[in-house]
């Protein structure tokens, strides 16, 4: 059997890798068009910001090693130009020498990946513009960083890459401005999670203009489409990216919703014995089973493991993903997995909302909060997306909930998890376990949660809401959420007597634990209709800070 593959990074290579494993005798080429293979996009930010010294550290293997260790042909610079897949015939170009030759497969494996996406900004091809998608623009970034030492730079796009170079380039000393044409950074994250990541990105001294597009690029500035002129000798195109699917196109491989070449299970295509993976395929949702595009690396490996090992007589099947993402801006990590909350409600869920902040570890040892913001189907009490904000503790929580959601756990299971404790590492209750008791109350309507946009909507449509602080006097005094009277919990027994039991009723703390507090001696007095604002106070404030920022 011949297999050939188009395409040598992440997701190529691990086809090769996984046929090989399984088949000594199989002949396996893989042809590539760019100069280096199986090398780390994700880690180009971290060399530009001087925290990997080598470049050649993300370039840790190359067709010579390949050969050695998989018995597998790679050749770079390696064009596939023209596929027949009647005759199942490839026609590959040498873009060094222009030569071009014909070779047969018996499979053939699309791991094209993707290109960086160029928008149409008058002067986007100046020299000092530059993608961040492989190694040798990377080296030239690196070179006109060394040679011409700019001081300012102007990122265009807030995602993954863009929020990453905008880090690493202040790091370095320069002025960093990011430019993002929708209304919030990062558009996988709900807008009251990105705004604590934009607030932290501005207090790391970047500019971060929203609702904003470059229209205009010169030698010395980018001028925005509201006539903003930004000071730039330096600009760093991170606009996204889209799958390679011209050559696929062109023999009638079908594409899927997103765009990517559609594939099953099995990472087949509609046409026989032709497969896709990587960042040229399409995946789909673990939970709503529809397409879903998310170009990681980590996917990337995945389908490549797959489609090799199918390929050889394996059974291995995809079963979808996530779209879990976690990336470090400065001081925070922010991670999502999951649907969001506009994701979920644009797919038909009825859900509730939980805003959970609690420190990592325990305070008494320096624990630092993070923010929880976790999504619960009301019909089956599935967990249906997490999105979580902190300077520590992050990655290991995220983690949790990505299995606990792909094995399809309800709210009160994550309660019962027997997670690992010990002060420098946890509290005796995990911000895990208390997400999945306070969200199973709430699916329980034994304590509702109300969130303060969904408060602010229902006073502003008119209804009336009786509104409790909880908290000690001098905190409700410093802030409040508006139409707040304050009854501090230990009074609110006797206090609750000179209040409607009728009337809708929402109460409040700091964070949520004393307004939940709250919200049980009133539900216990008889109360008909008792909320706990969720996340507290210091999610209102949050609230009422990005609506006056956006």
């Amino acid at each position: 059997m011949k297999i050939i593959v188009i395409g040598s990074v992440a997701a190529g290579t691990s086809v090769a890798a996984k046929a090989r494993r399984n088949d000594e005798k199989a002949e396996i080429t893989l042809y590539h068009a760019d100069y280096d293979i199986s090398y780390s996009i994700c880690g180009i930010p971290y060399f530009l910001g001087g925290e990997v010294d080598e470049l050649e550290t993300l370039t840790p293997r190359n067709a010579a090693w390949f050969k050695k260790r998989y018995n597998v042909d790679i050749h770079t610079r390696h064009e596939v130009i023209n596929i027949d897949s009647d005759k199942k015939m490839i026609t590959v170009k040498n873009l060094d020498t222009n030569e071009e030759k014909v070779d047969h497969y018996d499979t053939l494996v699309f791991a094209n990946g993707a290109a960086p996406i160029t928008p149409p900004i008058q002067g986007v091809d100046r020299q000092h513009v530059f993608h961040v998608r492989n190694i040798r623009n990377t080296a030239a970034i690196h070179s006109f960083i060394v040679s011409k030492k700019p001081k300012k730079v102007t990122i265009i796009g807030a995602g993954f890459i863009g929020l990453e170079m905008a880090e690493q380039l202040t790091h370095k000393g320069l002025e960093v401005t990011i430019i993002q044409r929708d209304h919030q950074i990062m558009p996988h994250l709900d807008q009251d999670i990105a705004f604590l990541v934009e607030e932290h990105i501005r207090e790391n001294g970047v500019n971060l203009l929203l609702n904003e597009e470059a229209t205009v690029i010169t030698d010395n500035y980018v001028e925005t489409k509201s006539g903003t002129v930004i000071d730039s000798d330096l600009v760093i195109l991170a606009t996204g990216v889209k799958p390679n699917t011209k050559l696929a196109q062109k023999i009638g491989v079908e594409l899927g919703e997103s765009g990517a070449i559609k594939v099953n299970a099995k990472m087949e295509t509609n046409i026989p014995n032709i497969y896709a993976v990587g960042d040229v395929a399409e995946s789909f949702s673990v939970i709503t089973g529809k397409p879903i595009y998310r170009p990681l690396g980590s996917t990337a490996n995945k389908m490549g493991r797959i489609a090799g090992d199918v390929i050889t007589d394996g059974d291995l099947e995809h079963r979808g993903i996530l779209g879990t993402g976690i990336l470090r801006v400065f001081d925070l990590a922010v991670g999502y997995t999951g649907l969001s909350e506009k994701e979920a409600k644009k797919e038909g869920f009825d859900i509730e909302i939980l805003h959970n902040i609690k420190p990592a570890k325990a305070a008494y040892l320096g624990g630092k909060e993070i923010v929880i913001k976790a999504i619960a189907d009301r019909k089956t009490s599935r967990i249906l997306g997490v999105q979580i904000v902190g300077a520590e503790g992050v990655d290991k929580r995220i983690d949790v909930f990505v299995t606990a959601i792909s094995l399809k756990a309800k709210a009160k299971d994550l309660f019962h998890l027997d997670l690992a404790y010990a002060p420098p590492f946890s509290t005796t209750k995990d911000p895990v376990m208390y997400t999945g008791m306070a969200l199973q109350n709430a699916l329980d309507k034994k304590n509702k949660l109300i969130t303060p946009q969904q408060l602010t909507a229902r006073i502003e449509n008119g209804e009336q809401f009786q509104i409790i602080d909880a908290r000690a006097t001098k905190q409700y005094e410093e802030s409040k959420v508006d139409g707040a009277v304050n009854i501090p919990l230990a009074q609110l027994r006797e206090e609750a007597k000179k209040l409607d039991p009728n009337i809708p009723t929402v109460t409040y703390c700091n964070k949520g634990v004393t307004g939940n507090a709250a919200q049980n001696v009133l539900i216990n007095m008889g109360f008909k209709e008792v909320y706990n604002l969720s996340g507290g106070n210091k999610n209102y404030q949050s609230f009422k800070r990005s609506i006056s920022t956006h």
